[in-house]
């Protein structure tokens, strides 16, 4: 596959690079350019292209110029660090939009598209932008968790987090290691920033992980008890009101 990458920051174009050679050894890059006036010329002389990699942002002004001052017949993959462009950047010839920084998974999904959609038009271009536009009205829930060590700050990754529990005024994390961390966050707001797919709120004081969680038990009045993989440091019984969410949540119904 003969690739055309379109970016004025040239750690973005080595990176971008190094990862679509380890997706596909064997991708050519044919070539890069900085700007529009750059991009042009050479897209206006070089038809071989078969897909192009385009930043919106570049030196000379927004990308979609391109498009006013020659024809592109290859697809084109968007990465930008802007969501505001979606809607324009579907009414050209683009098959995916990357927010930098660029995720190796989804970089990977918008190559595979390509090679589906290579030679044929999609179907329904109105259903593809649809689609998009969904996506990108979509909860965005947090990757990242902020925490104090001391008088340092620094972060986890929600994956590696068991649950969340509060103690007093503060709220805590404790990671799949039991280690224990103070956060700035109340539970109230993290039930409504984490992801309804990995994380319940079972009572007043606990939020647990589905990976973090061991067993189930039954537990007197009709409720349940949570056995968590990690140490428990707060009620780990599952309010009454939220037993039949927590059943259906554990059975895959907010997934």
């Amino acid at each position: 596959m003969k690739v055309f990458i379109i970016e004025d920051e040239q750690p973005a174009v080595n990176r971008l690079t190094k990862m679509l050679l380890d997706i596909r050894p064997d991708m050519q890059i044919t070539g890069q350019a900085d700007s529009i006036q750059q991009a042009v010329a050479h897209l206006s002389q070089h038809s071989e292209d078969q897909l192009i990699f385009m930043d919106i942002h570049l030196a000379d002004g927004l990308s979609f110029e391109i498009f006013n001052q020659t024809n592109i017949k290859a697809p084109v993959i968007f990465t930008t660090a802007y969501d505001q462009y979606a809607l324009q950047a579907f009414k050209v010839n683009s098959i995916d939009y990357l927010l930098k920084p660029i995720d190796e998974e989804e970089l990977k999904r918008a190559i595979q598209k390509h090679e589906q959609l290579n030679g044929k038009k999609a179907d329904n271009q109105t259903d593809q932008l649809l689609r998009m536009l969904k996506e990108l009205n979509a909860p965005q829930y947090k990757e990242r968790i902020l925490i104090k060590r001391g008088q340092q700050l620094s972060y986890l990754k929600v994956d590696q987090i068991a649950y969340f529990f509060a103690e007093g005024k503060f709220a805590y994390a404790v990671d799949t290691q039991n280690n224990k961390y103070i956060l700035d966050n109340t539970l109230s707001d993290l039930d409504t920033e984490l992801s309804p797919r990995l994380f319940f709120r079972i009572n007043r004081n606990l939020i647990v992980h589905i990976e973090a969680i061991a067993k189930v038990h039954s537990w007197a009045g009709n409720r349940l008890q949570v056995e968590l993989k990690a140490a428990a440091l707060a009620d780990t019984v599952v309010s009454r009101e939220k037993v039949a969410a927590f059943k259906d949540w554990l059975g895959g119904g907010n997934n």
